[in-house]
């Protein structure tokens, strides 16, 4: 697309992929917003006990997904799902990333999210303690339920960053 820079929206699986564009050009994005979005492997597996995580092979993503996706898209989630092995390795380098390359950063996190609660959202914190986190009365979906709040933390943040 050309852009010089930009800021970016991660979500879901989403900021995984907008994290490995971020850290392949850093110089690039003014600031992540992030909705979410996980790269914390205590809190990826959400609120399963650590004893029972290797018990979630990504043949059950699999082989759920394929029954809960349109044809047309099957391939690229089945794809998505099989690669959590290399997504969790990913996760030192997207965290090493915001430690060397810290982004004014704003968090707008749904904590009602049975795979992504509080929890994951404040592990940002750890590699960015000086973002803005909002915990929102919402759940995964938070930019459905709660669009105007969003759009609103959105607005004042993006022009407070210098780009």
């Amino acid at each position: 697309m050309g852009l010089s820079r930009y800021a970016l929206y991660l979500h879901d699986y989403g900021s995984q992929f907008g994290f490995r564009l971020a850290m392949a050009a850093p110089e690039r994005v003014t600031a992540p917003i992030i909705q979410n979005g996980d790269i914390y492997e205590d809190e990826f597996v959400g609120e399963l006990p650590g004893r029972l995580v290797e018990r979630v092979t990504p043949e059950l993503w699999t082989l759920s997904s394929v029954q809960l996706i349109p044809p047309r898209t099957t391939d690229i989630i089945v794809g998505l799902f099989g690669d959590q092995a290399g997504t969790l390795a990913d996760f030192p380098a997207m965290q090493a990333y915001l430690r060397e390359h810290p982004p004014p950063t704003l968090i707008a996190w749904g904590p009602h999210d049975g795979y992504m609660p509080e929890g994951a959202a404040r592990a940002y914190l750890r590699d960015l303690p000086d973002a803005e986190l909002y915990l929102l009365d919402g759940g995964h979906w938070a930019l459905e339920t709660n669009r105007e709040e969003i759009v609103a933390l959105c607005r004042d943040f993006l022009s407070r960053v210098d780009g």
